[in-house]
């Protein structure tokens, strides 16, 4: 953790972020509740429970159906049966009628996921903090599954300049030439929409565009036509995007608030360090390392693939927890420490903080200055906290 400081205090390494459905699940309102947008889960039941007065019927009838009750599962379901049943009836409703049902699932996904990024710091302003802070070599390179406008609201906030693959003024048409070349200067952040954005729309033309308006929605949903949507443009650009970020020589991939169960993701992640041993990956999971089995699969066939979870980490394909050194790596080591290790919750022993997204977010934006940070007093339970890997 100390030479990942130094690393991304200076501005000279390739340096990319894969931010997924945690970070914003990790993220405080105004008011002080969570989440500012909701995991896998707590969509799930938003959008169901919105629909359940029109598509009661429906949500019991498929629920006892499928074995797993995510929003994928579903969503998968009802567009499988409105592409086969055609004119038939399942469940009181004929091919048309589930087609609209998914329509309805997808309009209440956009509703959800079109937030404001909050007033206060937030995780997403100290990123971007991070970024404008030095003068860089290389562009960081944001990579992310999200549909929400928050990154884009963090950079226009400060008047930082970022590309997101559209040029234009009246309708924004998107230019796969200008994301492949990669020949913008570096101060530009590249910030790669790879499912798709609020904001995107089909044109005239039956090209995407970006509108500008939040409930324009062209988004690859979570469901199971995902892989075949993302080849076609733009969003195979975005994926042949990652691809070259991972074969370049001496890059570094972090991921925050990701699970790597994306299995189209995970797929090009893979594929891009196996051919590539000189790029690496470093996955901070929010759950312990037991829990986190998709990273972990990852951790254990490619040795550039690290996973550091509250409890244990996985460095060079071998899991271990984390222990006190014998010797502290140098004087300046616990004002480091205490940036990414303490305790999360009151009650709970000491833990790897970086897995949420706001430690992560202020990791990132101290990591100039060390020595601003005091050492934070061991919990009475815990005389000596455990350190560091």
């Amino acid at each position: 953790m100390a030479a990942l400081r130094t690393i991304i205090a200076q501005g000279r390494k390739r340096i990319g972020l894969l931010v997924g459905a945690g970070a914003p699940a990790g993220m405080s309102k105004d008011d002080g509740t969570r989440p500012l947008i909701p995991a896998v889960e707590g969509l799930t039941k938003k959008v169901l429970d919105s629909l359940t007065p029109t598509y009661g019927t429906q949500i019991a009838a498929l629920n006892a159906e499928l074995d797993k009750h995510d929003i994928e599962s579903f969503l998968s379901r009802v567009r499988s049966l409105s592409k086969v049943i055609g004119k038939a009836q399942v469940h009181a409703l004929d091919g048309d009628g589930f087609k609209t049902f998914g329509e309805a699932i997808c309009a209440e996904i956009g509703k959800i996921v079109d937030v404001r990024l909050p007033k206060k710091v937030s995780a997403y302003s100290e990123l971007v903090s991070w970024i404008t802070g030095a003068a860089r070599d290389n562009p960081i390179e944001i990579f992310t599954t999200n549909y929400d406008l928050l990154f884009e609201e963090a950079f226009e906030r400060v008047h930082a300049p970022y590309f997101d693959g559209f040029t234009g003024g009246r309708e924004p048409f998107f230019d796969p030439v200008s994301v492949a070349s990669n020949d913008l200067p570096p101060r530009w952040t590249r910030l790669w929409k790879i499912h798709g954005s609020l904001g995107w729309s089909a044109g005239e033309r039956d090209e995407v565009i970006r509108t500008g308006k939040s409930n324009a929605t062209h988004l690859v949903f979570p469901e199971h036509l995902k892989y075949d949507q993302t080849q076609k443009a733009p969003y195979a650009a975005m994926f042949d995007r990652l691809r070259a970020f991972l074969s370049t020589p001496d890059t570094l991939l972090i991921s925050i608030g990701f699970s790597f169960a994306d299995a189209h993701v995970a797929a090009r992640v893979d594929e891009g360090l196996a051919g590539n041993p000189a790029a690496s990956v470093f996955a901070f999971q929010f759950e312990n390392l037991d829990q986190e089995g998709a990273a972990c699969g990852l951790a254990q066939r490619r040795p550039n693939f690290s996973v550091y979870a509250k409890d244990k980490a996985v460095v060079n394909g071998i899991a271990g927890p984390w222990e006190l050194p014998a010797e502290l790596p140098s004087k300046d080591w616990g004002p480091i420490r205490a940036t990414y290790w303490g305790v999360q919750n009151p009650g709970e022993p000491p833990q790897f903080l970086l897995g949420a997204i706001e430690s992560f977010g202020r990791f990132f934006a101290a990591s100039r200055s060390v020595q601003a940070f005091a050492v934070p007093a061991p919990p009475a339970s815990a005389a000596v906290p455990t350190g560091t890997l």
